[in-house]
């Protein structure tokens, strides 16, 4: 971290010096680091900061090194850095408080509260019903927070797996069906009548969690609009099997719902009606993406062939 944004720091939190830091994870494809910086003399101990690189040699995990997935990268970066200058005091649901967001040549310093001080120092591999019901909370209230508003500066179509940005991933997909439903999947996703913020990589991994069961989200950079049962979907995928995702399909969709309507003060039956009737076209649309992606992904499974077959079949 340069000399210029350690000032920033310093200047934004008061503190008469950074006497240590820790890395807290390397970012995807090695674009720069998350980290938590110790404070000396200051009203809070510490914080956290994103720091970017966006001219850094990346290495994808999976060997999508293309400049494709480079642009996609770097604008991810610019949407984090909006969202937070202009949108995210605007959540109902908790998210980190924003501090700074400064750039200096090809870096981005976002500088962030500690959600582990603030009362959020958990992070989950396995959840239980509650924890589930707890996030599906969360994604309500940050729906809610946005419904009708334009995703200026944002992704105009949130999600990093929306099909305009992922050509690569669709001319790998060998599953010709789905193949050639793909832009109709995205269509029927991207004309739906009620579109808020998703916030467009809603994985277990994203949400930190307080020991009485509260619930705070992380990791802006996909964020755009769009019907909210994509980040359901995606999340539901990301933490349960394929017998508990049809098993508990209809009081995921419930449980949702109650705290969407909750959330914006009253009920909207024609919106629920509508985002209902997209939950399975939203998982077939992720599970486009990942059969091209990572064909061996766990992810795929009879659950998600079953759904998309049905979705494929009614369009």
């Amino acid at each position: 971290m340069n000399e210029y944004f350690k000032s920033i720091i310093l200047q934004i939190t008061g503190a008469s010096a950074l006497i240590g830091q820790e890395n807290i994870q390397d970012l995807w494809s090695g674009y720069g680091k998350i980290m938590r910086v110790r404070l000396k003399g200051a009203d809070i101990d510490n914080v956290v900061i994103k720091h970017v690189k966006a001219s850094a040699s990346s290495k994808h995990p999976r060997g999508w090194n293309t400049d494709i997935g480079h642009q996609r990268k770097v604008k991810s970066y610019q949407v984090e850095t909006n969202w937070y200058s202009k949108y995210s005091k605007h959540s109902l649901a908790r998210l980190p408080e924003c501090l700074a967001v400064k750039t200096q040549d090809d870096e981005v310093l976002i500088v962030l509260e500690d959600l582990d001080t603030a009362g959020f120092p958990l992070r989950k591999r396995t959840v239980n019903w509650e924890e589930i019901a707890a996030c599906l909370e969360w994604l309500a209230k940050f729906h809610a927070s946005y419904l009708d508003k334009a995703p200026d500066g944002l992704w105009q179509v949130g999600t990093y797996w929306h099909l305009k940005t992922r050509p690569q991933e669709l001319a790998a997909l060998t599953d010709n069906k789905l193949k050639e439903a793909a832009p109709l999947i995205d269509q029927k996703l991207n004309t739906c009548q009620f579109k808020t913020f998703v916030h467009g990589d809603a994985k277990l991994a994203n949400f930190c969690f307080g020991k009485a069961g509260q619930v705070a989200g992380v990791d802006f950079q996909y964020v755009g609009g769009g019907c909210g049962m994509k980040d359901v979907a995606y999340f539901i995928g990301s933490c349960l099997y394929e017998e508990d995702c049809e098993r508990l399909e209809t009081q995921i969709l419930d449980t949702y719902f109650d705290h969407l309507h909750n959330a914006l003060g009253k009920r909207n039956e024609t919106l629920e009606k509508e985002w209902r009737s997209l939950y399975r076209v939203a998982w077939a649309d992720f599970h486009r993406f990942l059969k091209g992606w990572s064909p061996e992904h766990w992810k795929i499974n009879s659950y998600s062939e079953q759904v998309t077959a049905e979705v494929i079949n009614n369009l």
